[in-house]
């Protein structure tokens, strides 16, 4: 007998952009729709919508999903069969069709790449929608992409769905479109786009704080030279790779005070109003993660889950963890994407990885809002180019071909290659051996804003900050931000003058000139001050001031300009 059509009305409200998605693909109704959209915005409702109004209609008669992971399958099995929607998620190549118990499978891109014929006579049989997840993994190899293709050409329907900016490699996503602009650079085109700033202004997606920790590091060179510098500093591209790389050895003191802090602000928010908060520490390899995993249990006195790879029970582990009051996670890859775990609040970037693909998958393992007020907090080392990308969380990016690719130098290949086979490579610790490293908060991102002075791990300035209540608009989360560091620097004041009374001559000295960092710190709070009176008056958010005036001035976000560009920004937004 055949398995019974989707009810349509058994499916839950769909929101304002999945409604105007939908409408417009209706009204094209063409072979290929491709979707971009904020992670935690709901992009596997709008699918399975889809799916349902096309098999209700006749369009087609069977459904394939192409996800990224082993865990996908299952939970879009799961999201599918609660509408209705049948998907066999122990299909598997040998089986060439699915039992007429299904309306279709789920299948990984891996899969499809082995065995594209499989699939392709699969799609040949019946008149079939193709869902591909996270399209941008059809890019990942030559096998895969031309197997996602050979496969799914017949079908009549192809449905593309992303949350990340696409790849920065030439690599061309089979069934995107790509449109030729002023510049002569080929670009992707989505038919439908909803980024974190549209989902940030409908209360769909947390506002997240990044918490970004600089600190002393030091580190010895296969020649046998000790090095140090400071994290966050500038420097050339090798010694920042080297110095991050030493900042997150589980043997130095850096990686424990900042997963001391990140749970100590997890327990903040759980008194606060989420009582389930969870919190995740992403980790480069097998071998960082399980030493992470203890450091959390000596640091917190419970055991943290621990999930490695996409091996038998990895799955089973997530669902409990999501379903649990555990208060931590740590993963190399399996959490990398896709994975849903609304409870997840706290963040810890434990990895080197650096693109800006990886960097977005991360953060969006954490910005799905459950109610209202809801914030996340991601600590982070204070690297210029992750300064950068937290800055820029609102920024929307296109796949672009042929455009020249900058190396940023942080060994983004090598960290590849240990999230695909999570066997650790030894060919970085030959070049150097991480010595120590101690952490002290940096500076708090918000909105494309810098706000703080530096405050060293475990003292009272360092716990106004990881103290915020957890429960905040985002006009709220800024506003307290500004206060707090307001009160951080009237504080340093205070102390400086006090210093200057009791060691004073009977003639006063001249104050002592600011150093560089003492002058950007005035600059960064001069600049978060006029842009937030600017605010005021305009309304507009001050992350899209700050993005104008990157626009009119040139430059990286606040978070890593220069002095130079800093009083530019000033002279400008005082004429805006």
């Amino acid at each position: 007998m055949a398995v019974r059509t989707p009810a349509l009305e058994t499916f839950p409200p769909l929101r304002a952009w999945q409604r105007k998605a939908l409408v417009e693909y209706l009204r094209r109704r063409g072979e290929d729709f491709t979707a971009v959209a904020t992670p935690g915005a709901g992009k596997t409702t709008f699918a399975l919508r889809i799916a349902a109004e096309l098999l209700a209609d006749g369009s087609v008669e069977a459904v394939t999903v192409v996800a990224p992971t082993e865990h996908l399958k299952t939970q879009w099995a799961d999201a599918a069969a609660r509408v209705g929607i049948q998907l066999d998620a122990a299909f598997r190549n040998a089986d060439l069709h699915s039992s007429a118990d299904f309306h279709g499978a789920v299948v990984t891109y891996a899969q499809v790449g082995m065995a594209p014929q499989v699939h392709r006579r699969r799609t040949m049989t019946r008149r079939t929608l193709v869902i591909l997840d996270e399209i941008h993994h059809a890019g990942d190899s030559r096998t895969w992409g031309d197997g996602v293709k050979a496969a799914f050409e017949p079908a009549v329907r192809r449905l593309m769905l992303t949350g990340t900016p696409f790849r920065s490699d030439d690599n061309p996503i089979p069934f995107v479109s790509y449109e030729r602009g002023g510049d002569g650079l080929l670009r992707s085109r989505a038919d439908s786009v909803y980024g974190y700033s549209d989902a940030l202004r409908d209360g769909v997606v947390r506002p997240v704080l990044f918490l970004a920790y600089s600190g002393e590091t030091r580190w010895r060179t296969n020649a046998g030279e000790e090095l140090a510098a400071r994290l966050g500093e500038p420097m050339t591209q090798d010694l920042v790779a080297q110095a991050w790389r030493t900042a997150l050895d589980p043997a130095g003191d850096w990686m424990p005070q900042v997963l001391r802090a990140a749970d100590a602000r997890l327990t903040v928010l759980r008194e606060a109003g989420m009582p389930d908060a969870g919190g995740l520490v992403i980790a480069s390899d097998q071998q960082a993660a399980r030493s992470y995993a203890k450091l959390i249990e000596q640091v917190t006195g419970e055991r943290a889950a621990v999930v490695l790879s996409d091996d038998v029970g990895a799955s089973a582990r997530i669902a409990t963890f999501a379903a649990s009051e555990q208060r931590w996670l740590v993963a190399v890859r399996m959490v990398s994407e896709g994975v849903d775990i609304p409870r997840l609040a706290v963040g810890v970037y434990a990895t080197s990885a650096s693109t800006p693909l990886y960097f977005a998958q991360a953060i969006g393992r954490f910005v799905r809002a459950r109610r209202p007020g809801e914030t996340a907090s991601v600590f982070l080392p204070s690297v210029p180019h992750l300064l950068g990308l937290a800055s820029e969380m609102e920024a929307e990016r296109d796949h672009v071909l042929g455009k020249p690719k900058d190396r940023e130098g942080f060994d983004d290949d090598l960290l590849d290659r240990a999230q695909r086979d999570e066997q650790a490579s030894g060919e970085l610790e030959k070049r150097f051996a991480a010595l120590s490293a101690t952490a002290e908060l940096d500076q708090v991102i918000f909105d494309g804003a810098s706000f703080g002075t530096a405050a060293q791990a475990g003292t009272p300035e360092e716990e106004e900050y990881l103290g915020l209540p957890g429960l905040l608009t985002s006009e709220q989360v800024a506003s307290l931000l500004a206060k707090r560091q307001a009160d951080q620097l009237a504080a340093q004041r205070r102390r400086a003058t006090e210093r200057r009374t009791e060691s004073a001559a009977p003639e006063s000295a001249p104050a002592a000139p600011m150093s560089a960092a003492q002058r950007r710190v005035a600059l960064r709070r001069q600049l978060n001050a006029l842009v937030a009176a600017q605010h005021h008056r305009t309304g507009q958010p001050h992350g899209k001031i700050h993005a104008e005036l990157r626009r009119l001035c040139g430059g990286p976000p606040s978070a890593q300009a220069t002095i130079e560009q800093l009083e530019e920004r000033i002279a400008t937004v005082q004429t805006l």
